[in-house]
């Protein structure tokens, strides 16, 4: 074999290896690539989706709570674009029977641990209720206060009209509570469902005092006037919230929970009246 074949063969088998060895580096770098590209779009797109909210969040609340609660809903919302908070707002006996009927909602919060045990007991509640706020009872008055109610003891005058909430609200049982330690007997013209409607015979006149929330005489207005009374310290009602085990918006719903309990939640509620838990 001559020098020259040699020459053109080791030529031959170098340009192959030089190939070869390019081919290789270009596959590894593309496949090094294509791994850092899908390990990290995986990761990007779960931190967005861990990351954003959506969808209705369903809230059963004492009627205390409404103008609260809105106010925080509608931050809500303005936080997590997408949602929508849906409020159901009543006499929390009244909430507490048809969550346990099977009422859909996501969180509960009542005006009373009496009434969120009706709830846990029946096995609705996802995790331990908390108490978020306190309240404390205030005598509702027509504008001015004509009859010049200054103490509980004002309210068992003759003729005049009083109302309660029901025994078996909240509001109810703490009046009734502050009437029996200062040994009062009271007969009011009517008891109501819950706390709002109890105010509202006082505004449009049907009666000449309430006892209520502070929190309900402060969103009232000049509709009515607010007289304190000693007696309500004894008797101030202490409001826990929880999610509900039916809930559909788990994440959403701890996410309100959170803001209620949140130093901004508290403030909202705080001026609104609310004692701190």
């Amino acid at each position: 074999m001559t020098r020259s074949v040699r020459r053109t063969r080791r030529s031959r088998r170098m340009v192959q290896v030089a190939g070869v060895s390019a081919a290789t580096l270009l596959a590894l770098s593309a496949c090094s690539s294509s791994d850092d590209s899908s390990s990290a779009k995986p990761d990007a797109s779960a931190s967005s989706s861990s990351d954003k909210l959506s969808g209705t969040v369903t809230v059963f609340a004492a009627a205390s709570l409404k103008e609260s609660f809105t106010a925080l809903g509608k931050d809500f919302e303005k936080a997590h674009p997408g949602t929508k908070v849906n409020f159901s707002f009543g006499g929390s006996d009244s909430l507490a029977a048809s969550i346990t009927g099977g009422a859909p909602a996501d969180v509960f919060a009542s005006a009373s641990p009496k009434t969120m045990k009706i709830v846990t007991d029946a096995g609705d509640a996802a995790g331990t209720p908390s108490a978020f706020v306190r309240n404390q009872l205030e005598i509702a008055t027509l504008p001015g206060n004509p009859d010049k109610v200054s103490s509980l003891k004002d309210l068992t005058k003759s003729g005049l009209k009083v109302v309660l909430c029901d025994k078996t609200v909240p509001c109810g049982a703490a009046a009734q509570k502050a009437l029996d330690a200062s040994k009062l007997k009271l007969t009011p013209v009517s008891y109501e469902q819950d706390v709002k409607s109890a105010l509202t015979k006082v505004e449009l006149k049907e009666a000449d005092a309430a006892v209520v929330y502070k929190t309900d005489v402060n969103a009232a207005g000049d509709k009515v006037e607010g007289v304190g009374f000693p007696e309500s310290a004894d008797a101030i009602n202490e409001y826990p919230i929880v999610q509900l085990k039916g809930t559909q918006n788990a994440d959403a719903a701890q996410a309100f929970i959170a803001l209620v309990q949140s130093a901004d939640g508290q403030k909202v509620l705080t001026e609104a009246g609310f004692l701190k838990p």
